[in-house]
């Protein structure tokens, strides 16, 4: 592997460790995501989806023309080894049953009702998870939450957050309305809350996590933070 130095002031890749990361979901945020954690110079990642790339992922996602009909898993591969010499672990699945996620996962799925399946069945309540990060987004906004799956406090605090897939934000295809601006900013913002919580729990700085970042981007930017705890 190439020698490259990602020793960077914020993330400390030795420190990190061999910790393991899943990213449930290669689509809008999921494969910037995988992208900006390998660059931060994290192997032990494992991305999850059964999807191919079709023409409409290109406006808002990672992937290219040329990565049309390709599987998101191969093509991600593919971009992240060229751009950062890291070879990701992939899974060409659909995760339905319970499944053993390392310590940091990301959960980036379409619909609700398949949010709450996972969360339930392989998340909650875990212990070898230690943090789980949620993106929800619509065309011009988005939410970012952090959550301890074995803290009962935010456990039950952001299951309050959840609603029905008929609540969304739905385009004409079936999936969340995005568009690529708005797609990166909020892969932007939960890599950060990744950071910080690396920097709170791994480096052990004195910070409060805000559990719940909300975010509109039209007609001006506008952020309001949450944390689930009293301080």
């Amino acid at each position: 592997m190439m020698n490259l130095n990602r020793h960077l002031e914020v993330f400390s890749p030795d420190k990190f460790g061999k910790r393991r990361i899943d990213i449930i979901g290669a689509g809008a945020t999921g494969s910037k995501i995988a992208l900006d954690l390998a660059k931060l110079g994290i192997e032990n990642l494992h991305v999850w989806d059964y999807d191919k790339v079709e023409s409409h992922n290109i406006p808002n996602q990672l992937y290219g023309i040329e990565h049309i009909n390709m599987l998101k898993v191969d093509a991600l591969k593919s971009i992240i080894l060229k751009q950062t010499d890291i070879e990701i672990t992939i899974h060409n699945k659909k995760v339905i049953d319970e499944e053993r996620f390392g310590d940091v996962i990301f959960l980036l799925v379409d619909s609700m009702k398949t949010r709450k399946e996972i969360w339930d069945s392989s998340i909650k309540y875990q212990a070898n998870v230690k943090v789980m990060i949620e993106t929800r987004m619509g065309s011009d906004q988005g939410r970012i939450y952090i959550v301890n799956p074995l803290d009962s406090t935010e456990v039950e605090r952001w299951e309050k957050t959840l609603y029905g897939d008929d609540e969304s934000e739905v385009s004409a295809c079936g999936t969340s309305i995005t568009v690529g601006p708005t797609s990166t900013s909020i892969s932007g913002f939960a890599v950060w809350q990744f950071l910080n919580w690396y920097k709170k729990n791994i480096e052990k700085k004195d910070i409060v996590l805000s559990n719940e970042l909300i975010f509109t981007l039209s007609p001006t930017i506008t952020i309001y933070t949450n944390s689930f705890h009293t301080k």
